[in-house]
């Protein structure tokens, strides 16, 4: 049996991770009319990772779950805002319904996960708490975000309700629906890397990222059906900005 540590490394070996990205971002820049996003997109996660190293070895040291879920909260919150970015003319009118689809959605996988596969004690623990929230509220914000645009696109382009609806949810799943086909034969995903890298049985690692996997699952899927049924009620308010929109 092969235990192993995981590698420590300095600073200044991470930069050279970015020899590469640097050249990818020279032909960006030439090549396409994303320059300054991307550019902000890349220093935005450096500030935000640096950010939340410090805030994580605060909660870390915190035993209340008052602030825990405060954190989870304020994940939430964003997630439903920046998952509307790719609908900006109607992102404040759909913000609640993104809000509201991705807290039902996010806290049924994430209770299942943390509270009856797990069992985390206490039920807070922020080393399981946290980082799962992450990726569930990262998840939906993603098939969110696709099925958002696709919805309204494909009303735009003349689709029925009923229509525009399913190619939406298709969409949104897209990302998860690849990672599940691709996990174990393309890619070995992050979680399951990180406890192998520290000296976890491969076979520890797998239940887990099967779990993790489940778990994303059920929060994009979740999030995205009740995003895309809350806005289909509202008949009176895609047809509104749709009507502005072609003025």
């Amino acid at each position: 049996m092969f235990l192993y540590s995981i590698i420590q490394f300095d600073w200044w070996r991470l930069a050279i991770a970015f020899v590469p990205v640097f050249f990818a971002l020279i032909v960006i820049c030439r090549w396409t009319s994303i320059c300054l996003n991307t550019w902000i997109a890349i220093i935005r996660m450096i500030l935000q990772l640096s950010i939340v190293g410090f805030v994580l070895t605060w909660l870390f040291n915190q035993d209340s779950p008052v602030i825990f879920i405060g954190a989870l909260s304020v994940m939430l919150f964003a997630a439903a805002w920046i998952g509307l970015r790719t609908v900006p003319t109607k992102r404040k009118a759909l913000y609640s319904y993104a809000l509201i689809s991705m807290l039902i959605g996010g806290t049924i996988a994430l209770l299942v996960a943390t509270q009856l596969v797990l069992q985390i004690h206490p039920w807070y623990n922020p080393r399981y708490l946290i980082p799962l929230g992450g990726m569930v509220f990262s998840n939906a914000l993603n098939a969110v975000s696709l099925s958002a645009e696709r919805f309204f696109s494909e009303l735009e382009g003349g689709k029925n309700l009923k229509v525009a609806r399913g190619i939406a949810l298709a969409t949104g799943l897209i990302p998860i629906t690849n990672a599940l086909l691709a996990v174990g034969i393309v890619s070995v995903p992050g979680v399951m890397t990180g406890q192998i890298l520290a000296g976890q049985s491969p076979f520890v690692a797998v239940k887990y990222q099967i779990l993790i996997m489940l778990m994303v699952f059920t929060s994009a899927s979740l999030s995205t059906i009740g995003f895309l049924a809350l806005v289909s009620r509202r008949k009176n308010l895609f047809g509104d900005l749709l009507h502005k929109e072609s003025m």
